[in-house]
């Protein structure tokens, strides 16, 4: 059974972390699901959408959520290459978290914000995202 994580789906910057978590982990084993969609309230009713909108929701096979910054050990442990999975074997030492938790609480503060650097502008002024599609 895979996890599911949960997005601002409206998000720029978290559109593009959830694009690499698809492509950097094994297939299948998360599952990819923006706060906004329909089914999410029923999947997970346990979630607020205010606790979605404010940071990634990483619930894992036995149920367990992890939210923000305690996704990442989760997410990596998934993933494809050696050095990311090192990486979220060293977010396990006991206090590494907390020095990511005030770094993981700016970013997603000014996500939006930070979101301009992942979007362009077409042409005609449409929103592009980063894999090219224009709304």
């Amino acid at each position: 059974m895979s996890s599911t994580l949960i997005f601002d789906g409206d998000c720029g910057m978290c559109q593009r972390a959830a694009r690499w978590v698809d492509h950097n982990t094994v297939p299948g084993s998360i599952e990819l699901l923006p706060c906004q969609d329909a089914a999410r309230p029923e999947r997970f009713p346990s979630i607020a959408t205010e606790d979605c909108l404010a940071s990634m929701q990483l619930v894992t096979s036995d149920g367990r959520v992890h939210a923000g910054e305690r996704a990442f050990p989760h997410i990596l442990a998934q993933a494809l290459k050696r050095r990311w999975r090192l990486l979220g074997t060293l977010l396990r030492i006991p206090g590494v978290l907390l020095l990511a938790r005030p770094v993981y609480a700016l970013i997603a503060r000014n996500r939006l914000a930070l979101s301009s650097f992942f979007i362009t502008k077409s042409p005609k002024g449409r929103s592009c995202g980063v894999d090219g599609k224009c709304e």
